[in-house]
Parts: structure tokens; sequence; C-alpha cells
């Protein structure tokens, strides 16, 4: 069973609002076991095991950060973060089978208290359409200015 563009395009919108919304575990659930999160932290970078990475998250390590963010004793987040997602609409850049990639530019704000910070970056997401439903291979997030010193971001951009 093929998807259309547009529901390619609307799964790239619906995973936005679910980090917005902290459904994490309705957000995980749109992953694939072996599945990884990558944020680079070399402009094109290429490779995330030769060289170091803001992050690079298996299916293991995200429910992990998930269940540190939820967590009753984790009070490094009382009061919570929370994140906004403002993305133009995605670009689907290859179709092959039930293989997509898309490339998606954002916006992306975290805050917590009176803290607040906005990071410029590209998602390009791998996507794979098992059973007829849409799910995340791999997520490579771009952060525009990866070469920068960064706080500690708490959540998903």
């Amino acid at each position: 069973m093929s998807v259309s563009n547009d529901q390619i395009i609307d799964f790239i919108y619906a995973e936005a609002r679910m980090l917005d919304e902290q459904r994490f575990d309705e957000w995980l659930a749109l992953w694939l076991e072996d599945g990884h999160y990558w944020m680079p932290l070399d402009y094109q970078q290429t490779d995330p095991h030769l060289v170091t990475s803001l992050m690079y998250e298996d299916i293991f390590m995200l429910r992990l950060r998930i269940q540190r963010l939820t967590g009753a004793r984790t009070f490094s987040q009382k009061p919570k973060s929370r994140c906004s997602h403002v993305i133009q609409r995605p670009f689907i850049d290859d179709i092959n089978g039930d293989s997509i990639t898309t490339n998606t530019a954002m916006h992306y704000v975290e805050t917590r208290m009176d803290e607040q910070f906005l990071l410029a970056l590209t998602a390009v997401h791998e996507l794979k359409v098992v059973d007829g439903s849409i799910r995340i291979a791999n997520k490579r997030v771009d952060l525009l200015n990866s070469d920068a010193a960064f706080g500690s971001i708490q959540l998903l951009p």
C-alpha cells in the first residue's frame, strides 16, 4: 500500500505537534525499533560513529530520554521545559518503494522558566511504510549554527 504526498507531509507536521504537546509515548510509537535520532556536531558531518555528535540515540536511548523528561524525580524539569516547532512545508526528496526521504526547515524554540532559546535547523526524515503506516526509520537534525556553543537541549528539536 502506498501513501500520498499529503499523508507524508501531514505525518511530519503531526510528529512536530506531538513533541510540542509532549505526547512522548505517541511520538516513540512512530519509530522503528532499529531507528536512530542523530544531531551532528559538525556541518555536513557524514558519519555519526567517527566524529562526535550532539546526539546519536537509538530507540533505547530515546526511551531513556523520555523517562528522564517525564520522571517524578527529575528535578531539572520542575517546572517542565516546553518547546515549539515552526516548520516550513516539508519537501519529499525521494520515494523508493516503501522508503521515503523528506527535508524540512524549521525554527525550534525551547523554554523553561525565564530562559528561552531558538535554533534554526533542517530535519531529514528517513521514513518507511510498514503495514500501510508511516514510521520513522531515522531522523537527522542539522543545526544551522552547529559549531556554536550550546547550553543543554532538554527536549527534541
